[in-house]
């Protein structure tokens, strides 16, 4: 009976679309072409790959639809999740001047854009979350950061964990997303990659697959 099995973990992912400097983001294909590379691939037993959304590039003005998609997925979970599993969501977001990918450990909640979002708001020093104290209260993800870097890194990956998610929109979404996830039981991730022209988009794609892989063997 598949009640006696182990419980399920759905996995809803997000990504972004094009912003200052980057023209092509790797995420956005990433996401877009998951559910059919996972279709070929196979997924992993026990886990279900749910929404895939990419975001625009935005903070403050983009929160309307980030928090449409984070509900949607509690309000309509997978069926076998919804008693005995749990959601995981996993945020990809690009770092361009990075050579290898990065394992967010934690938010901070501080907004300090560097250059305007595609919505032209540029924030200095302002908190994410008012409420949360000042901007240097931070938010960490319940799932074991060293544990699934060390086990990408022994799949090949170059790969390492950050405490440093910026103070970009990136980190802007993965504040909102721990918080949500904290209050709702779920867990939530958020990995930088570099741009394609770094690694290059076969090796993507096979990393995002073997995350799902590591998820689903915690």
């Amino acid at each position: 009976m598949g009640s006696e099995g182990p419980s399920v973990i759905t996995v809803h992912v997000t990504g972004f679309k094009k912003f200052h400097g980057v023209t092509e983001n790797p995420t956005e294909t990433i996401v877009s072409n998951l559910k059919g590379f996972m279709q070929k691939k196979g997924l992993p037993k026990g886990l279900v790959l749910g929404s895939c959304n990419i975001l625009e590039t935005a903070g403050q003005g983009a929160l309307a639809p980030l928090y449409q998609i984070l509900e949607s997925a509690v309000a309509r979970p997978n069926s076998d999740s919804k008693s005995s599993g749990q959601v995981i969501w996993i945020h990809f977001g690009v770092n361009s001047g990075a050579t290898s990918f990065a394992i967010e450990h934690q938010a901070v909640n501080e907004a300090t854009f560097r250059c305007p979002d595609e919505l032209g708001w540029k924030p200095q020093k302002v908190p994410i979350i008012p409420s949360d104290r000042d901007i240097s209260q931070t938010r960490e993800t319940s799932l074991p950061v060293i544990e699934i870097t060390k086990a990408l890194a022994n799949m090949g990956y170059d790969v390492m964990p950050s405490d440093d998610a910026g103070r970009f929109v990136c980190n802007y979404v993965y504040y909102h997303s721990l918080r949500f996830a904290e209050q709702h039981g779920n867990k939530s991730l958020f990995v930088h990659v570099p741009l394609f022209s770094t690694i290059h988009e076969e090796t993507q794609m096979q990393f995002a697959a073997s995350l799902l892989e590591v998820l689903a063997s915690l």
